[in-house]
């Protein structure tokens, strides 16, 4: 079962300290099945003929791609499909962004955000700007507020489609669901190349704004494709939330507690499937977050099921956010013309 911290009245959840319960209102109620009233377990198939149970097989996994080029494998035990023991074997291949920027500007380093993560080029864009922009005391007009709000919600739709493709295709379903989330992902990159000029190295956002104003038809482009996105999850979800097969190889499995979720660091969706409402967009309310109506979807068991709907659910709050961004997008500047981009020097301090 699924629920959303907060109400549609209040903007969701305001800021909440890790681990407490969040004030829930529920945005979508999934049913839950037995796994074995398939027939089988999902963490335990029977063993291949010629062995016995209890037998135990030691793989290594990885190196692993995308985006870790070989920096991290885990040697596992394995029972069946049963993880006995694990050890995280991590490699040596960085991309040392942090030399790098000590011999660059400023505005040098935005394209080595792109390459932090392949799926999320304008959001770590805008990370860094907001970090920038505190430092040096850069103020960003309204209207490229609300466009950064619009690429961050399309990157989320298509992290979060690619995600439960890649769930699905490592669960063994080789195919259809992966290629229905690149599909649409194709989409949104179009979108991207479109505004930017590059469908994955955007190198868009700029200190005090963006670097440039999306036309009518690049809006208008956008609108058609929020108004078909909801469609297409309802086809998703159809295929995959109540497929037995997802529900028994997902529900119970991986559990993740809030307490060791926040011991351990973990963040976004991940945290949230374990049941703690904490979304920065919220606690932090950055950018123009403040103004727009959205809940934060949490779990209530902390599994791998969790994880996907957690996922399903925030598209969903993405759909409404891009609706209520495109009706009221301001007009003005998209750049602020005070803000310096070369030779800028803050002064020393930390954001």
């Amino acid at each position: 079962m699924m629920q959303a911290g907060g109400s549609v009245a209040n903007g969701g959840v305001g800021p909440v300290p890790f681990g407490a319960a969040a004030d829930a209102t529920p945005a979508s109620r999934v049913r839950r099945v037995d796994p074995s009233s398939f027939g089988f377990q999902a963490s335990s198939f029977p063993p291949q003929a010629g062995g016995g149970a209890g037998d135990l097989l030691e793989i290594s996994l990885g190196p692993h791609h995308p985006s870790t080029h070989g920096v991290f494998r885990m040697n596992v035990v394995l029972d069946g499909e049963t993880i006995v023991r694990l050890k995280p074997v991590f490699g040596y291949l960085h991309r040392n962004h942090e030399k790098l920027g000590e011999g660059v500007s400023y505005l040098g380093s935005m394209p080595y955000t792109d390459r932090l993560d392949y799926l999320n080029s304008m959001t770590n864009n805008w990370a860094y700007a907001i970090a920038v922009e505190k430092l040096a005391g850069i103020t960003v007009p309204e209207r490229a507020e609300y466009v950064r709000v619009i690429l961050a919600e399309l990157t989320r739709l298509l992290n979060h489609t690619c995600l439960a493709g890649f769930l699905l295709q490592d669960c063994g379903c080789s195919g259809t669901p992966l290629m229905y989330a690149f599909r649409e992902r194709e989409k949104i990159l179009d979108l991207f190349e479109a505004l930017s000029g590059s469908r994955m190295m955007c190198n868009y956002q700029r200190f005090g704004g963006c670097r440039v104003d999306p036309s009518p038809a690049w809006l208008a482009a956008v609108a058609q494709l929020v108004e078909r996105y909801g469609p297409f999850l309802d086809e998703f979800e159809a295929l995959l939330t109540g497929n037995e097969i997802l529900m028994a190889r997902t529900q119970g499995i991986g559990r993740l507690s809030a307490a060791l979720a926040i011991n351990a660091g973990v963040t976004g969706p991940m945290l949230r499937a374990s049941g703690v409402g904490h979304d920065l967009r919220k606690v932090d309310g950055y950018g123009a977050y403040p103004k727009f109506n959205f809940r934060v979807p949490i779990g209530d068991h902390g599994d791998v099921y969790d994880r996907y709907m957690v996922r399903i659910l925030e598209m969903r709050e993405s759909i409404s956010l891009l609706r209520q961004a495109l009706a009221t997008l301001p007009g003005g500047p998209i750049l602020d013309p005070k803000s310096k981009q070369r030779g800028l020097r803050p002064k020393a301090g930390e954001a």
